[in-house]
């Protein structure tokens, strides 16, 4: 793979080591494969473009995140995202299951879903999401305050 697409043994090892993390949050932003294949596509074509040098393993985490999230901005403030309507209420759609917490993740707005990510699948620290989001640590703590009383009503709302 590394010589056909030109890339050094390192930067495959990169690619492979950051791989897992970029897709679980790109998807947890974007909701459906389609969009979150196209964003993880865009982080390693980026990475891949700009043959970034990182300095520690915090660095390269932190890159990544950062690009992912823009990535997902980006597809959210495209032409087709704003302009199009989707037809899914004149479709039938499947039965969800409430119980499942990915569901009440999603009801959750992006600011949200963002920081519960970070700290809770990503296992960053408030300081580190601070940096990586570029706001003030309070900001983070209030973000992850107000996502997990939002989390809950959403789950109370959906048992009763």
């Amino acid at each position: 793979m590394s010589k056909q697409a030109g890339l050094s043994d390192d930067e495959v090892h990169v690619i492979k080591r950051n791989s897992d993390m970029v897709y679980r949050l790109a998807f947890s932003q974007m909701k459906n494969k389609e969009d979150t294949d196209d964003v993880y596509q865009e982080v390693f074509l980026r990475y891949i473009k700009y043959r970034v040098d990182f300095k520690s393993p915090e660095h390269e985490k932190a890159w990544f995140i950062r690009v992912t999230l823009n990535c997902c901005k980006t597809v959210f403030s495209s032409f087709w995202r704003t302009k199009v309507t989707e037809l899914d209420d004149n479709f039938e759609t499947a039965e969800i299951d409430t119980d499942d917490l990915s569901y009440a993740l999603e009801k959750l707005p992006k600011k949200y879903n963002a920081v519960l990510h970070l700290f809770y699948y990503e296992d960053l620290s408030v300081e580190d999401i601070a940096e990586i989001l570029k706001i003030s640590q309070p900001n983070v703590r209030m973000l992850l305050t107000r996502a997990r009383r939002k989390l809950k009503e959403i789950i109370e709302k959906e048992q009763s």
